[in-house]
């Protein structure tokens, strides 16, 4: 993700695909990330906070890690280690804008990549 972010600021900017999938462990939000700045805590990605608005937004890992179950303390977001992006992010991108919310579903992606080309 770091080499991500390198590229887009050395104007070699590519529409990488999602690195990582965070989403919220009890709620709707969902993260889509593809780049890191250098001191690994600015993340760029399609930020789905579950309000029905996706965007491509700016995240700070360290405030996604203070995220806590306000009873048991335990970490309320984590990482999906299933994920596997096969699309760019505008892909995801477009995908979310009509839908409302972050998708993984293929027909909704591959409509998404026609609407784009």
């Amino acid at each position: 993700m770091i080499h991500n972010a390198q590229e887009v600021q050395n104007d070699l900017a590519k529409d990488h695909p999602p690195v990582v999938k965070l989403h919220s462990k009890y709620g709707k939000a969902i993260w889509l990330l593809s780049e890191l700045d250098a001191t690994n805590n600015i993340a760029f990605g399609l930020c789905d906070l579950g309000q029905g608005k996706p965007e491509l937004s700016y995240v700070s890992i360290t405030h996604l890690e203070s995220i806590k179950h306000a009873k048991l303390k335990i970490p309320m977001v984590e990482a999906d280690p299933n994920f596997d992006a096969h699309f760019p992010m505008s892909i995801y991108f477009e995908a979310a804008k009509s839908n409302k919310r972050v998708t993984e579903d293929e027909a909704l992606l591959a409509e998404a990549a026609l609407r784009l080309s």
